[in-house]
């Protein structure tokens, strides 16, 4: 006997925030390929997440744009109840953020730096957890972090990106834990180098030739990731393909951490 396929996805919403950024939006374009209707937020890129949302549904499929400043309790709330009320669920949530931070060895991160980051990444990922969690744990849902191969391998110089990653994923593994019952899965994804959105950025003046050739030269594979191969992950993961798949940290880094 043939028994039928679920969906992918149940019918709502996938949340991604930090959609306008460059591994963000490639994650929303693949999200919608799979069938569901995406939110894509911004911060102040409007414009990008304008253009990731017009892309998605010049295909036919459904996007919207939503801002949203993570340091902003009560701006997550409001978009995530617009979003309850107009598509009736948020069924997964992926936390794609990024900031262009400054390269620092530990000596030389400020207290005003390091309070700068936890607030953006640490803080900001708790609320958007405080503004999502209720609404998942009524129906079930994915949340997905996209984090670092930092947390594996400690990269010299990235304290400022690495060192919050690695407290999310410590709260990841305890959404896993205490939300399962619930049906709430959570997963992070350890992502390397990825030639995309801030690398882009910069890699022709923060990196000097040398640095690109040592680096490559560490990689399994020798090259820099691609977007669309963090976003292959990421929908898996959020996906019904994975419903047995909680807690984990999958590497997306070419086997850098090996």
């Amino acid at each position: 006997m043939t028994v039928a396929r679920k969906p992918d996805f149940p019918e709502g919403i996938a949340l991604v925030v930090g959609g306008s950024g460059g591994n963000g939006q490639v994650i929303a374009q693949h999200l919608a390929e799979a069938g569901t209707a995406v939110a894509i937020s911004y911060n102040s890129n409007r414009a990008n997440a304008e253009a990731a949302a017009e892309a998605i549904a010049s295909t036919g499929s459904n996007a919207s744009v939503v801002q949203i400043d993570v340091r902003d309790p009560d701006s997550l709330k409001a978009a995530v109840d617009k979003l309850v009320a107009d598509y009736g669920r948020i069924h997964t949530v992926i936390i794609a953020t990024g900031y262009d931070i400054k390269m620092r060895m530990i000596h030389e991160v400020t207290p005003e730096e390091w309070r700068a980051v936890i607030d953006n990444d640490v803080n900001g990922f708790f609320n958007i957890i405080h503004a999502t969690l209720p609404h998942l744990r009524e129906k079930g849902g994915s949340y997905v972090h996209i984090g670092s191969a930092g947390v594996v391998k400690w990269p010299e110089r990235d304290v400022l990106s690495v060192a919050p990653k690695g407290a999310i994923q410590q709260l990841m593994k305890g959404i896993a834990r205490e939300e399962g019952g619930n049906n709430v899965r959570a997963n992070s994804i350890a992502i390397g180098v990825i030639d995309v959105g801030i690398f882009h950025r910069l890699k022709d003046t923060a990196f000097d030739a040398e640095w690109h050739r040592t680096v490559q030269a560490t990689i399994a594979l020798h090259r820099y990731g691609a977007a669309e191969e963090v976003a292959d992950t990421a929908v898996f993961l959020a996906s019904s393909r994975a419903g047995y798949v909680t807690g984990q940290t999958i590497s997306c880094d070419g086997g850098w951490n090996l």
